[in-house]
């Protein structure tokens, strides 16, 4: 076959290049950068909100006043196949076994304990029944029913794995449930008869000289919040005698002693010394290095064990869904159990199932303006995103709300400024030295914590679905 007009010896001729091509031209050209990036970056919305307290001593203590107001803590459990035990030592979060620590008497007393199996709509315990028996519950959902005084049946509360109810039955004789507990889900329930507790009562004094002291402190003149009372008089009228009184103090008040977060960025001088053109070098390795510090700082304030805010809300401010994901419903109750609620704080996702609520409902949540954006609210309370918040393999989060603020009473963040080689606020880089090879060591630290002022100042929504 001849050759084509367009091609001589089987180069293509229409590929030939009147002009320089862009690839050839790149060689002496430079390219425009942009700076590192990197996933991971989140609206950081707590450190944001946070009123940041200085702390100069490296330990904030929050006096409160006394409180006489005993442990109504969750307990944990063991098990063995299906056979479910209390774990001993957790009894002493029971308001009636609280700072007991009596190993062998905690070991009986978990062993006496009976294990029922109830289904959903089985009642636990039904209203105007005897009440014998203290209920720990293991596993499962339980609501608790009241009625109005129109006779109408409402829920009082809503029980999770370990919740309890029934203690008081032990220590007030001929005494009647003044509510229902209805199973939702499938409920695993621990029972010890009030019979059974005498009975080990009478066989151990160090267990009766704890509950005579126990009933001592409940006769002691308290407020609603359980504080000790202050004695005052009002509405009289003449000259009666005023009643004296003072304001006592907690004697061992808790202490949040400041965190770090630390790491060691390192270097290569050779790096630091010819690569520095456009950018420097060490400046972006900084700053991306600073980036992940502070989203180490925020999953701390939310998850750590000693003063996250997951695992610090009082027992009392920690409400269970209803139904399972997060309605309308679920986030007036917690808005209702304290006063200037600044912003909830949840999982992206969780924020989706509430919306997802609200559309079936068909409600419209109002959006609102915070530090110049755009976010979701309820009742006019923001509804910031924080990816920190765990959820579980079972597909189940929390959402937090919270009052900030030391003059409210609230939520605050503990850090100290002012420190050696800041480059932020309670964040230093510091220079260690130039190793053998030829690599820098910078240290990287930053110092903070988070304190709540009262127990109300935080309120937590618990087993939120988000696959409903």
């Amino acid at each position: 076959m001849a050759n084509s007009v367009n091609s001589v010896g089987g180069v293509d001729l229409d590929r030939l290049h009147s002009s320089l091509s862009t690839a050839a031209a790149r060689q002496l050209a430079t390219t425009t950068k942009s700076e590192p990036h990197m996933l991971g970056i989140t609206p950081r919305w707590l450190l944001r909100m946070l009123p940041w307290v200085e702390v100069t001593a490296g330990t904030f203590r929050v006096n409160r006043r006394m409180s006489y107001a005993v442990g109504d803590g969750r307990l944990s459990f063991s098990n063995i196949g299906v056979k479910v035990q209390v774990v001993p030592q957790e009894l002493s979060e029971l308001p009636l076994l609280r700072g007991f620590s009596d190993d062998e008497v905690l070991n009986v007393l978990a062993s006496r304990f009976e294990q029922k199996e109830y289904k959903p709509g089985d009642f636990i315990v039904t209203k105007g029944q005897p009440a014998e028996h203290v209920f720990l519950i293991a596993h499962g959902k339980a609501r608790k029913i009241g009625s109005n005084e129109y006779g109408a049946e409402i829920t009082l509360d809503t029980l999770a794995d370990g919740d309890h109810f029934g203690d008081q039955a032990i220590v007030e004789s001929n005494d009647f449930w003044a509510y229902s507990v209805k199973a939702v889900t499938p409920c695993t329930v621990l029972s010890l008869p009030e019979k059974v507790f005498e009975d080990l009562i009478q066989q151990s004094p160090a267990l009766s000289a704890h509950v005579e002291q126990f009933k001592l402190k409940l006769r002691q003149p308290q407020d609603k919040a359980g504080q000790a009372a202050i004695k005052l008089a009002a509405g009289h009228s003449g000259e009666p005698e005023l009643p004296g009184t003072y304001v006592d103090y907690e004697l061992s008040p808790r202490e949040y002693e400041l965190n770090v977060a630390q790491t060691v960025l390192k270097v290569h001088s050779r790096v630091s010394d010819l690569f520095n053109d456009p950018m420097d070098q060490l400046q972006q390795q900084l700053r991306l290095t600073i980036e992940a510090l502070r989203e180490r700082q925020e999953w701390e304030l939310i998850n750590n064990t000693d003063f996250g805010l997951l695992h610090n809300a009082d027992l009392k401010q920690r409400v269970n869904t209803r139904s399972g994901p997060p309605t309308p419903d679920d986030m007036d109750e917690l808005l209702s159990r304290r006063r200037k609620s600044r912003f909830f704080l949840a999982h992206p996702r969780t924020i989706a199932a509430f919306g997802r609520q609200c559309t079936r409902r068909g409600l419209y949540p109002t959006c609102v303006e915070v530090q110049g954006s755009k976010v979701l609210a309820w009742r006019g309370v923001p509804i910031l995103p924080c990816d920190k918040i765990p959820i579980s393999e079972t597909q189940t989060s929390s959402i937090l709300v919270m009052r900030t603020g030391q003059d409210d009473q609230g939520v605050i963040g503990l850090h100290r400024t002012g420190i050696p080689d800041e480059v932020e606020p309670g964040l230093s880089v510091r220079r260690m030295d130039v190793d053998d090879k030829a690599i820098g060591s910078y240290l990287v630290s930053t110092y903070f914590s988070a304190a709540l002022l009262i127990p109300d100042a935080l309120g937590v929504l618990e087993n939120v679905e988000l696959g409903h």
